[in-house]
């Protein structure tokens, strides 16, 4: 009999334990977390939640659509002067710096040669003259021949031909101003044996100057001889004007850019050759136009539209668009002017969301 109970008791206490555990298993319900979990889902169904953008007020305005590129300044005219012909330096008649007018003496090489010849034939040409004169005379009175005539003539002729040769040489001994501009440093001192290879000095014209660029292939329809533009350099708080005067034929096939002359008048001579600019190109300007920010815009379903201010909600817009810049948009439908327009949290905003306004410019 007590063998019986006992084992009654243990089968007792197995069954107690895989009971227990069963039950330890199964989930159980915390009155005060389930109490919590009502409090919240109340809340939540009776108070949205708010959120914090910024706005601006809509308002019509002038809009650019403007090419920023940079650009060099570069001499209307320039050039390396040298003799035409070698010889000594004997001279040399300009300052470095200075300003020189076109077709002044600047330096000269040494000419004593071609001068002495040329003074021989200038003395030969009197008599010449005389012997042209006296067979003409005798001709008419048929006292020469034709022939001995012509041969007077021809010698003349001659004469004059290697006069002017002379003369032309000793133009090549002068070197003188092509232009008007202003004089460089000087590369050759007076002693020195120049040859058509040394370079004296340089001549620069820098009233007017050109301001050369690119501009991206995709702009190359838009820009014509005549297009205004304005430029901008380091050291100079103004900018200046230029306008447009030539272009590439092509398109550079490297850089897939159009180079681009324009010309500034420079008439106080304020700017020099060689420097940087930066060059803002107008395409395109639009008075009266509403314009946004392009964060603003939200792109759905191939349609554009944005989202209003009202009555502390956000409102959906369906827009129509038409220029587009950098950083601007033209809105030619949907929006009018005094609208305040939701410019952040974008992606966060959905039809009545509540929100608030922190800024508005």
């Amino acid at each position: 009999m007590n063998k019986k109970l006992k084992w009654g008791l243990v089968a007792f206490i197995v069954c107690a334990l895989v009971c227990w555990g069963i039950y330890s298993q199964m989930p159980k319900q915390n009155s005060e977390l389930s109490q919590a979990d009502k409090v919240e889902s109340s809340g939540e169904k009776s108070k949205k939640k708010v959120l914090n953008v910024n706005g601006v007020r809509v308002k019509k305005g002038v809009l650019s659509d403007e090419i920023m590129v940079t650009g060099t300044l570069l001499p209307d005219e320039e050039v390396d002067l040298s003799f035409e012909t070698s010889g000594q330096v004997v001279e040399i008649m300009f300052k470095e710096g200075a300003h020189v007018k076109k077709g002044q003496l600047l330096a000269r090489v040494n000419d004593k040669v071609l001068k002495a010849e040329l003074s021989r034939l200038t003395s030969q040409l009197k008599l010449a003259n005389d012997r042209v004169y006296r067979q003409r005379t005798l001709l008419q009175h048929d006292a020469v021949s034709q022939e001995a005539y012509e041969q007077v003539k021809t010698e003349l002729a001659t004469l004059k031909a290697q006069i002017d040769a002379v003369e032309a040489q000793i133009e090549q001994t002068e070197l003188r101003a092509p232009f008007d501009g202003v004089i460089g440093l000087r590369q050759i001192s007076v002693g020195a044996y120049a040859s058509p290879t040394t370079v004296v000095t340089k001549l620069t014209r820098y009233v007017p100057l050109k301001v050369e660029f690119a501009v991206p292939e995709r702009y190359a329809k838009d820009i014509k001889p005549g297009v205004s533009l304005n430029f901008s350099v380091d050291g100079f708080l103004q900018t200046f004007p230029a306008k447009v005067y030539a272009k590439e034929a092509v398109i550079d096939i490297n850089t897939h850019t159009l180079t681009v002359r324009a010309i500034y008048d420079n008439a106080k001579g304020l700017l020099s050759p060689g420097r940087y600019a930066s060059v803002n190109l107008k395409r395109q300007e639009i008075k009266d136009a509403i314009a946004i920010p392009a964060e603003a815009i939200v792109p759905e379903m191939g349609k554009d539209k944005v989202y209003l201010y009202k009555s502390g909600k956000a409102q959906p817009v369906e827009l129509k668009l038409g220029l587009r810049t950098e950083d601007k948009v033209q809105v030619l439908s949907g929006l009018s002017v005094g609208d305040t327009l939701i410019t952040s949290g974008t992606l966060q905003l959905r039809t009545d969301l509540p929100v608030t306004l922190d800024r508005v410019d």
